[in-house]
């Protein structure tokens, strides 16, 4: 008896220290002074619960975001946990930052120098679902091909952002 009421404890003190850790992260925000950086947003017809879970699974992307292959989330969906997923041809390592659900998505990723702090909000505006994104990159190659990386990002993030909006909006 004493075992059994052990592990029941344990498994709500484990629940419970992952909701405080996902309700109480703080959105790190993107770096205004990188080289390469880009906001936009965007108003999807769905609840704030479909667009929140779309976009949070991670080992799901690629079958509907076209510009990702390979992502795989490496552990639960909470700050602090790593993922693995190639863009453009490039394998990038990235760790979330903030998981507030059904708000606030972020992570840093890295690859070939990079570092990118890429940021995710959700509000509800007419009960429509206002998705807002912005990601800032850093590092040597942003200073040297500044211009080909903002266009990129730019036409990468509107894609993103039409992509989540049909998926969502499909009945």
């Amino acid at each position: 008896m004493f075992t059994k009421l052990s592990l029941l404890t344990a498994f709500s003190l484990t629940v419970q220290v992952m909701a405080f850790a996902q309700n109480n992260s703080t959105m790190r925000s993107i770096n205004n002074d990188a080289p390469v950086k880009c906001s936009k947003s965007i108003t999807i017809n769905a609840s704030r619960e479909k667009v929140w879970a779309v976009l949070t699974n991670i080992d799901n992307w690629a079958s509907w975001q076209t510009d990702i292959s390979k992502p795989k989330l490496n552990g639960v969906l909470a700050p602090n946990t790593t993922f693995d997923w190639k863009t453009g041809g490039a394998k990038i390592h990235s760790t979330l930052h903030t998981v507030a659900p059904y708000k606030d998505f972020g992570w840093t990723g890295k690859t070939f120098g990079l570092l990118a702090i890429h940021n995710w909000t959700l509000s509800e505006i007419n009960g429509k679902i206002e998705v807002s994104v912005a990601e800032s990159m850093e590092g040597f190659l942003t200073k040297i091909f500044k211009k080909t990386f903002q266009k990129n990002l730019e036409k990468g993030m509107q894609n993103w952002l039409d992509l989540l909006k049909a998926t969502c909006e499909q009945a």
